[in-house]
């Protein structure tokens, strides 16, 4: 079915794969262990964490929707980084977008770096960084694009342009767009990463994460790794992550309608002083967003005027939850400096942007009437707290 538009590859997930009952919904294999017709002989199932029904037909779907040649199933995007990571030793050297979810930096910063795994951290826009960054060890080069919080987009195409000539990885987290408006191994990358928990599962229901590989002995290598680390999806999981990516297309675009409004909405308040979000004609990776990608994403993040607003607004939004994580049906609201990005040194979070007067909004998909009622309404109950002290 590769022949398809996306919409229908994604809505067709799994229902075509069962062929001895034609189950439209491929069904939960929870076996572990499988039976062999013969000494010698395999189904191609032996154990499940090496390999699954039902999580192949996941991995299957997603390295045809970012175009790769194999996909592999995790237990939390996390545990994909970790088996990206393990392609790298003792005295390897990576080169990571400055604007980095705390996490990476965290796994980076004080797991790998025990493992003799260093990280320099750059604009990955700035070539002259990038050369300036670029050592003989050096392996590869981890993008995300948007960023999170800042929503700082690069020029993949560009970029893995030099790192080829390099002869390093181009890694890319494309959480935050998926594959439904962009794809980043069409454009260079050598691997794609997903926290599929996000945008994927989409209903804040399910843990998992993604990797994606261009090139057989890639894959080959990363397959290794999956089985030996082993931090695999269960099939339970599996499945719901498929149920959840069958209605990947309608959630997106309305999580970029909504995204929009309030983006637009936010940028006019008074006691706003920025909003960063790439669908708008000021944001300066606003051309090459447009050039790469066919749509855009449902977080953004705004920065206030006055960082006493934070608190209050995050007491008194109601529609909204005041909770981590992104990529859901419900919208969510967080503030980075103490949450996401908390185990990054506040010398590079305020470098960066990531203040104290800076909340991120992952927009859902209800009303978008609602979500600025309710937004507006806590920003004037802050407003009316301040100015009454």
């Amino acid at each position: 079915m590769s022949d398809l538009k996306i919409e229908s590859r994604l809505a067709q997930i799994g229902s075509v794969n069962e062929p001895a009952t034609g189950a439209v919904n491929f069904p939960i294999y929870q076996a572990t262990a499988f039976r062999h017709p013969r000494l010698g002989e395999s189904t191609g199932f032996d154990y499940s964490r090496t390999k699954n029904p039902t999580r192949a037909v996941l991995e299957e779907a997603i390295a045809d929707l970012e175009r790769g040649d194999a996909g592999f199933a995790c237990s939390s995007g996390m545990a994909a980084l970790q088996t990206i990571f393990a392609l790298f030793g003792q005295g390897d050297h990576l080169i990571v977008s400055l604007d980095l979810y705390g996490g990476t930096y965290r796994l980076l910063e004080r797991v790998m770096s025990r493992f003799g795994v260093t990280a320099t951290y750059v604009d990955t826009n700035d070539f002259d960084a990038l050369e300036a960054s670029c050592l003989p060890n050096t392996k590869a080069v981890l993008i995300e694009t948007p960023t999170n919080p800042l929503m700082m987009i690069t020029d993949i195409g560009a970029v893995a342009a030099w790192a080829r000539k390099k002869q390093i990885l181009t890694i890319v987290d494309n959480t935050l767009l998926t594959p439904f408006f962009q794809r980043p191994l069409e454009l260079g990358a050598d691997i794609v990463i997903h926290s599929a928990s996000k945008y994927l599962g989409g209903h804040n229901d399910v843990l998992a994460g993604i990797i994606v590989t261009k090139g057989q002995s890639l894959s080959e290598q990363m397959a290794f790794l999956h089985n030996s680390i082993g931090a695999v999806l269960g099939p339970s999981d599996s499945y719901q992550l498929m149920r959840g990516m069958k209605t990947l297309a309608l959630r997106m675009e309305r999580h970029q309608y909504n995204a929009l409004r309030i983006a637009e909405y936010l940028r006019e308040h008074p006691q706003v002083e920025q909003v960063y979000y790439p669908a708008l004609p000021d944001h300066p990776g606003y051309e090459v967003q447009n050039k790469q990608s066919s749509g855009n994403t449902g977080i953004f993040s705004f920065k206030m005027k006055n960082k006493r607003y934070i608190e209050p607004i995050l007491r008194h939004i109601r529609l909204i939850a005041f909770a981590e994580s992104l990529g859901g049906v419900e919208s969510l609201m967080t503030y980075p400096a103490v949450q996401t990005h908390a185990d990054i040194p506040p010398e590079i979070r305020e470098k960066v942007g990531v203040d104290d007067r800076l909340l991120r909004f992952s927009v859902g998909i209800e009303h978008v009437d609602d979500l600025i009622q309710d937004l507006g309404r806590a920003i004037e109950a802050a407003r009316r707290e301040i100015e009454g002290e």
